[in-house]
């Protein structure tokens, strides 16, 4: 983890520790200047794990929001579409209505008018009826008369 490159004081320290008698406060100050470092290197490391972890979680949201952005719009395409041949439909009955709506009058003008011809034919029929019973009482009236004027 630490080479003794790294650690001058320590490395100091057990160089001249054979030679001569160890100072405590030099052996103090050398352990507290390597938690010192030690702690340093932990929050650099901690750092660079949170900074790396914000990206990758950064990252994750936005493929996430992409991902769902492609799925909402996959599924909003066949609505949407659906919504449009729905509303051209709806159209079409409203205009089928219209047009069913106008034949039902025109074809109750033309039933209206057919019954009215047919109470006219009628009433001809009657009359030429009534003319024929007519025509032929008068005959037989003008005959009973030719008779009674011959007698």
């Amino acid at each position: 983890m630490y080479s003794l490159a790294s650690l001058p004081l320590a490395h100091a320290l057990v160089a001249s520790s054979s030679s001569s008698r160890i100072n405590p406060s030099d052996l103090e100050d050398s352990l507290l200047q390597l938690v010192q470092e030690h702690h340093h290197a932990s929050l650099r490391i901690h750092n660079l794990t949170v900074i790396v972890a914000e990206k990758a979680q950064n990252e994750a949201t936005k493929k996430a929001v992409c991902v769902a952005e492609l799925l909402v719009e996959a599924v909003n395409g066949g609505v949407k579409e659906l919504v449009i041949k729905e509303k051209r439909t709806e159209l079409e009955i409203r205009a089928l209505t219209a047009t069913i709506s106008s034949f039902i009058q025109q074809t109750d003008r033309w039933l209206s008018l057919t019954c009215s011809i047919n109470t006219a034919i009628k009433e001809i029929g009657d009359f030429e009826n009534w003319m024929k019973i007519m025509e032929f009482d008068s005959k037989s009236i003008n005959a009973a008369i030719h008779n009674i004027h011959q007698a």
